[in-house]
């Protein structure tokens, strides 16, 4: 069983990834804002972080940025509806910041399943 926080200032969306990925057998927690999943991964070691990009208090990109100054092995997926935005691709931002791999909203649950199985499967080989 993986640990995996995820961050989402969207009740739902974090209650629906959150049901998605305990129903494949991994333990999450939940934070609804950068400032909050931060001080998350501080208190707790996580072996996946899925954040939003877009979210008050601390964005997902400097998110990603802090998560990933603070550990190189954690796997991080950002997921965004912005991320068609013709003046800023925040999706290609946060890859370029330290995110592994990033999903563009709305997915499917077997979707997000299937990426985080990729993740963390190329970090146990490492």
């Amino acid at each position: 069983m993986s640990r995996i926080l995820v961050i989402d200032d969207d009740r739902l969306v974090r209650f629906t990834i959150r049901t998605a990925l305990e129903q494949a057998g991994h333990d999450v927690v939940e934070a609804e804002d950068g400032a909050r999943g931060i001080a998350a991964f501080d208190a707790s070691a996580f072996d996946l972080v899925i954040t939003d990009l877009l979210m008050p208090e601390k964005e997902g990109v400097e998110t990603v940025r802090e998560i990933r100054q603070r550990s190189a092995r954690v796997k991080i997926l950002a997921v965004s509806g912005g991320g068609a935005m013709k003046t800023l691709d925040y999706l290609a931002m946060a890859e370029a910041l330290g995110a592994d791999r990033s999903l563009a909203k709305p997915f499917t649950a077997r979707t997000l399943v299937q990426v985080v199985d990729e993740l963390l499967r190329t970090g146990a080989a490492e």
